[in-house]
């Protein structure tokens, strides 16, 4: 029986790296840990979903939405929401 590593199991499920289903799969990944990050950021911060929504004059629906799934979340309402809501700084990084 051979032992497989998680790159392999990856590789195996989801396909190369570079190859559309997995990348499509790492950006939903990347996607899923801003709205993680997002979240513990806000209660990091004893803020409610309600709270933070009002100091970026959203609804606290979309504040939910945004923590659930960061997918659909603009670089401005991102910007909005961490410096004016949590008082923070975003930075991003790009790979090439």
């Amino acid at each position: 029986m051979s032992t497989r590593n998680w790159k392999e199991i990856k590789d195996e499920v989801y396909g190369k790296k570079g190859s559309p289903r997995r990348d499509e799969r790492e950006r939903d990944f990347e996607s899923f840990k801003i709205g993680l990050l997002l979240k513990k950021a806000r209660e990091e911060k004893h803020l409610t979903q309600e709270q933070l929504a009002e100091l970026v004059d959203k609804k606290r629906t979309y504040i939910s939405r945004v923590e659930n799934d960061g997918s659909n979340i603009t670089l401005k309402t991102l910007f909005d929401i961490v410096e004016k809501g949590l008082g923070g700084k975003v930075k991003i990084s790009i790979q090439i």
